[in-house]
């Protein structure tokens, strides 16, 4: 009897992507416990490309989740970038401390560059705001361009740079407020409060165990961007979904509480973090609650509010409401994602695990 080959199985194009963001999420929650809803979002933000802004109290893991972070991640081959670099922002921080400095070498009679701590896969900008604006606007060339000019010369970052930067909600004493330009690098402003209690007694309980590595695999950088590239890809962006958000922003610029409304690049940055929600989800289409979910994050620190008007992420939902309720009305009718199936199945993953 003849024997024909099996034809190969299809693998999802997202299923190597939501692999890497599950492996990551499971590392992160390993050490870091009563963080899931700010692990998510950093991993979301990393997918996306963008930078992140805790808002947060001293002790409260920042500095554990971000080296958490970069040890998850191995280095690609030939490549020698530290995986994680933490920098304390001072007052009489200079520029050069951030990105490095060219040194005099007398045995070749010629300057050499030997980069700054800015040079890694994960940063760690502590108290940014305790700074000059003077290495503010070096972080801001960083964060918006990946690369940094010392002398006249312009030196790339890897494309996997990442910031997580800290400010103290409380202590405003001696600090330099971020300009709007600054906080539009970042793609979330996320505050932060005290963990729980049974998550607390956690911390407690699993201080021994938390010191040793992860019982998890370690995630190149190569699958990380190759993830960003795939998931810009195959993620579904229904033009409804844009229209959506183009309306948002209009009626918080005409909005009598709003000083200063949101910029179009901001609507840009919004659609692949409603993306990486998406795949973080298991889905490969963008939905209305994934925008009713980021926009306080996204939107939120990009909006200048007037005196008196309360929290700006109050006043980003009010400006939402009404192009939420028209796009969930539109999507009742529809698919979200015509080009899917009108209830498409998840994302299976490789390795056959949801975590």
């Amino acid at each position: 009897m003849a024997t024909y080959p099996q034809a190969p199985v299809a693998v999802h194009p997202l299923a190597g992507p939501y692999d890497t963001a599950q492996v990551l999420r499971r590392r992160l929650r390993a050490a870091v416990k009563g963080r899931d809803e700010v692990i998510d979002l950093i991993i979301v933000a990393l997918l996306a490309d963008g930078h992140v802004l805790l808002e947060d109290y001293p002790g409260s893991g920042k500095t554990t989740l971000a080296k958490a972070l970069g040890e998850s991640v191995t280095d690609a081959e030939g490549q020698h970038i530290a995986a994680f670099r933490r920098v304390q922002f001072t007052p009489d921080l200079l520029p050069s401390d951030v990105s490095g400095v060219s040194v005099f070498d007398v045995s070749t009679s010629r300057f050499e560059f030997r980069p700054g701590p800015i040079f890694a896969h994960v940063l760690l900008a502590d108290e940014i705001n305790r700074t000059s604006p003077k290495v503010q606007s070096a972080m801001l060339e960083a964060m918006a361009e990946k690369q940094v000019t010392v002398d006249n010369h312009t030196y790339p970052l890897d494309a996997f740079f990442f910031v997580i930067a800290t400010q103290n909600p409380r202590d405003l004493a001696g600090t330099y407020p971020l300009p709007v330009a600054q906080l539009d690098r970042f793609l979330f402003k996320i505050n932060m409060d005290y963990i729980g209690r049974e998550a607390e007694i956690d911390v407690l309980a699993t201080r021994k165990a938390r010191r040793s590595a992860p019982d998890e695999p370690l995630v190149t950088r190569d699958a990380i961007v190759e993830a960003r590239v795939a998931m810009e890809e195959h993620v579904h962006v229904d033009p409804r979904i844009q229209t959506c958000l183009v309306d948002a922003a209009r009626n918080l610029r005409a909005h009598k509480k709003v000083l200063q409304g949101l910029s179009t690049r901001s609507l840009v940055l919004m659609i692949p973090a409603l993306q990486a929600l998406a795949l973080l989800q298991g889905r490969d289409y963008v939905t209305s609650k994934d925008i009713e979910y980021l926009a306080p994050y996204v939107f939120g620190h990009r909006l200048v509010v007037a005196p008196g008007a309360g929290d700006a992420k109050a006043v980003v939902m009010e400006g939402l409401k009404g192009p939420l309720e028209v796009l969930t009305r539109s999507t009742m009718a529809g698919a979200v994602a015509p080009a899917v199936p009108q209830t498409p199945p998840p994302i299976p993953p490789q390795n056959g695990n949801w975590g």
